[in-house]
């Protein structure tokens, strides 16, 4: 855990106790919204709703998980499990990319709510968290580059995981076109020394 989840971390861990049993857990892609919510939900034993298709019923009397609401849902669906959520045994954990506040909601008392529901936010990774994102995209390829890559990538990457994604995409690639390991020196050549500044998605 690093400073840039250390206060959604905090807002998970205070379950039950959440103001009316809800939280928002809100957060830029791929910076662990899903492995926060996912870990949550097996603490908590609840149960994981479609946001597409939420079967309200399931989460009466229990904790429920809708994950990535902001990418739409239906309204009353909404609107009920947040009402639920405060009852005995209930609770709801929303993901989301951003606040509560700004999600459409043309049902006026969905609004009053969304806008009072409590956020746990957790901001672009520092250096601790990218790092780890890093070391895991590697690990997904069966790459074990050369440990002093990763303060290089650290010093020169944009903040955000869908880069360090990216990155390590390019760095495989090459590896295997030059017949040669992912390292330091390789990532000069592939990214230069402004790596910050390359537009990684040519």
């Amino acid at each position: 855990m690093g400073p840039s989840n250390a206060a959604a971390v905090a807002a998970l861990d205070a379950w039950p106790a959440w103001h009316a049993g809800c939280l928002a857990l809100v957060g830029p892609e791929g910076v662990g919204k899903s492995h926060l919510a996912q870990a949550w939900a097996a603490k908590a034993g609840a149960v994981r709703l479609d946001r597409e298709d939420p079967d309200v019923s399931a989460a009466a009397g229990r904790p429920a998980l809708v994950e990535d609401v902001d990418q739409g849902v239906s309204e009353e669906a909404l609107f009920h499990l947040i009402n639920m959520a405060g009852r005995e045994g209930g609770g709801l954990l929303l993901t989301a990319r951003t606040p509560p506040a700004s999600w459409p909601a043309a049902l006026p008392d969905l609004r009053s709510r969304l806008n009072a529901l409590p956020v746990g936010l957790i901001e672009e990774p520092d250096d601790i968290v990218l790092e780890a994102v890093l070391r895991r995209l590697f690990a997904e390829r069966s790459i074990r580059p050369s440990e002093d890559i990763y303060p290089y990538l650290l010093r020169r990457m944009p903040r955000s995981a869908i880069h360090a994604r990216e990155i390590v995409r390019r760095l495989d690639e090459s590896a295997d076109e030059r017949q040669r390991p992912v390292s330091r020196a390789l990532a000069r050549e592939v990214l230069g020394d402004g790596a910050d500044n390359l537009d990684l998605f040519d």
